[in-house]
């Protein structure tokens, strides 16, 4: 029989030439970063999909209330409209909040700096933002906010957006019309 310390650097030796599971240590390496692209892909192709049906829930919306529709309009049925006309948003009704106001176009003063959201970290949840209808050749702003929750929200996208306290992302959308005149 060979001597045992022979025999441990002949195998070694053999170990280190060895060639098989080289392709592991990269996959090992890489496989995060390959994780963090598809993660993030999947959360920014979700967020994109709502804000274009937001967008189309919105327009489709605002073609009723420059049709005048609805006279003079209503919060909580436009809010519908809007979710129904969107289709994927979860949870559309309690997590929407949409303001309308009409426009100062003397000063054209600007209406604030941003869009009220839902905060549901909030233990008392405020009113309503400002919903007034407008008069006849008014031009009218509306803003509406939907807060979700990311797919993904250790990794990615999902951890980099702004979140609120209750770790919900915003999409605002907003769009303006002219009120018709009435005939």
């Amino acid at each position: 029989m060979a001597n045992p310390i022979t025999y441990l650097r002949r195998r070694i030796g053999w170990g280190i030439r060895n060639e098989d599971g080289t392709a592991t240590i990269p996959f090992i390496i890489f496989l995060p970063f390959y994780m963090m692209l598809v993660t993030s892909s999947v959360e920014m192709g979700m967020l994109m999909v709502r804000h274009v049906m937001l967008e189309r829930g919105l327009d489709l919306a605002v073609r009723g209330l420059r049709l005048g529709i609805w006279n003079p309009p209503n919060s909580a049925e436009l809010k519908r409209v809007v979710c129904r006309n969107a289709g994927i948003i979860p949870d559309c009704l309690n997590s929407m909040k949409i303001e309308l106001r009409p426009v100062d176009t003397a000063t054209w003063q600007p209406l604030g700096s941003g869009a009220t959201c839902i905060d549901r970290s909030a233990a008392i949840q405020p009113d309503d933002p400002t919903f007034d209808g407008g008069g006849e050749d008014n031009l009218m702003l509306i803003r509406a906010c939907v807060k979700f929750k990311p797919l993904f929200p250790m990794s990615g996208a999902g951890f980099s957006m702004p979140k609120d306290g209750a770790g919900e992302y915003a999409l605002i959308s907003a769009t303006a019309f002219v009120n018709e005149p009435a005939r």
